[in-house]
């Protein structure tokens, strides 16, 4: 074989093995940004569905609009403790059956 093939031929070789590697080091760097981008993607999926149920977001706005604002407040932070516990609650048993914990 021509010496300068088989220079180019190495040079090729060491050249992929250092992009697969780049790659791989890569993705592992992405892992984060993964996870935060699925909670803008999650954001974005519930922006769509108040645009494709207006009448839903209309009726709550009538409900805010006739029920007095302290009891809308009461209501609303009776609800954020529930979800927030039920959030606490599902992460700690997905993180317990994963094997997480």
């Amino acid at each position: 074989m021509n010496e300068r093939l088989l220079q180019l031929a190495t040079r090729h070789g060491v050249l992929r093995a250092r992009i697969d590697e780049q790659r791989r080091h890569l993705a592992q760097q992405v892992v984060p940004l993964e996870a935060a981008l699925a909670k803008g993607d999650l954001v974005l999926d519930g922006v769509d569905w108040l645009k494709q149920h207006p009448g839903a977001v209309g009726a709550a706005v009538a409900v805010a609009v006739v029920a007095k604002p302290a009891r809308l407040w009461r209501w609303g932070r009776r609800a954020f403790v529930v979800w927030r516990g039920w959030q606490s609650l599902r992460g700690g048993l997905l993180k317990k059956f994963a094997g997480g914990g």
